[in-house]
């Protein structure tokens, strides 16, 4: 088998293997959406929860987010090669801010809202970025999602001077707000291309 041959049987193998990741990653974008909506809707139902039951939710929600951040980072076909190192980074840095609210290892509510406030301060960054590059479309989107998150993630820094229960239920109200922008960022499905029914002859 000649060398253009191998070229094209790669080329076949990657056409046929992507739309199942690009199916993948926006099954994974809504299932991060979904559970930011349960999560939020769970703190507004139950506000009176312990500071292990707020690390908990918030933690959940930062895992499942930053890690469609680094799947994006691998599968987007938009990205150039700096914005996938940064998705790809900031999303490490959101899962290991979730990690860090799972194990509890704050003995204050002002350093586990801080934790959760520079998660959702990152989403806002790649979701910003996204749409001043325009890899997300239409651009606006973009703005909406990351604005909103990063207002949510300052917030969180104000948060901790009222009480636990006004962190939860403000919380689960800016949860709710930044799942659903988020959706504005689900990929779009690119248009099949055209068979070409010419035939070519030797």
């Amino acid at each position: 088998m000649s060398s253009s041959d191998n070229t094209a049987t790669r080329a076949t193998s990657t056409q046929d293997i992507l739309p199942g990741l690009l199916r993948a990653h926006r099954g994974q974008l809504v299932a991060v959406a979904v559970i930011g909506l349960v999560l939020g809707v769970v703190g507004l139902l139950f506000p009176g929860a312990t500071l292990l039951t707020v690390a908990v939710l918030f933690g959940i929600y930062l895992i499942a987010s930053g890690m469609y951040r680094i799947m994006s980072a691998s599968v987007a076909t938009n990205l150039d090669f700096t914005m996938r190192w940064v998705t790809g980074i900031l999303g490490l840095l959101i899962v290991i801010a979730g990690i860090l609210c799972l194990s509890n290892p704050f003995d204050t509510l002002i350093a586990l809202a801080l934790v959760i406030g520079i998660g959702w301060i990152l989403e806002g960054i790649i979701d910003l970025v996204g749409g001043v590059r325009g890899t997300i479309h239409p651009r606006w989107f973009g703005w909406v999602s990351g604005i909103v998150s990063m207002a949510a993630g300052v917030a969180m820094f104000v948060l901790p001077a009222a009480s636990l229960t006004s962190l939860v239920a403000i919380g689960a109200i800016l949860m709710i707000a930044v799942s659903v922008t988020t959706l504005l960022t689900l990929p779009r499905k690119n248009k099949a291309p055209e068979k070409n029914t010419t035939d070519v002859t030797a």
